[in-house]
């Protein structure tokens, strides 16, 4: 799986991000201009130790993102879409964009991806979740249809045992 984050402003949510990539097996792209430089102590220290392990992808358009991925299937979560993100069928290939913090994806994006558009249910008027945790939802998701291929389910006790 793939996830693309759309001009990350904030460092922290996007070390949580990577820590989450890391974990699932994903690749995480980025497309600046980003908030952020990508050695700042706030990003790796969010990121933990697992910075070092990321896929790490960074573009410098959401144009040149297209053309080097081979123009992709993109599923775009966004509060805007008309679809919930648990109605799509996910493939191992598929790029996953979520957008800046402050904004969100275009509109002028959405409007030219209407059926790739997938949003996570919110009560009433609430505006949104945090970017890391929209990801989280989201990326799982897609692995669960995919019956978590290739994620070890470790399920050990630290200092005992089950048995």
């Amino acid at each position: 799986m793939n996830i693309v984050l759309l001009e990350p402003e904030i460092p922290f949510n996007t070390g949580n991000v990577g820590r989450t990539c890391v974990a699932a097996n994903a690749s995480l792209h980025l497309i600046k201009p980003l908030g952020f430089t990508l050695d700042e102590k706030h990003i790796k220290r969010a990121g933990l130790d697992y910075w070092k392990d990321l896929d790490l992808h960074v573009y410098d358009s959401y144009r040149d993102f297209l053309e080097k991925n081979s123009f992709p299937r993109v599923i775009m979560a966004t509060t805007k879409a008309l679809k919930k993100y648990s109605d799509v069928a996910y493939t191992g290939g598929d790029f996953i964009l979520f957008g800046k913090e402050s904004a969100g994806i275009p509109e002028s994006i959405l409007k030219d991806n209407k059926d790739y558009c997938v949003r996570i249910p919110m009560f009433q008027d609430t505006r949104s979740l945090n970017l890391s945790n929209a990801v989280a939802i989201v990326l799982y998701e897609a692995l669960r249809q995919q019956d978590f291929a290739g994620l070890e389910a470790k399920g050990a006790l630290h200092h005992l045992s089950w048995g």
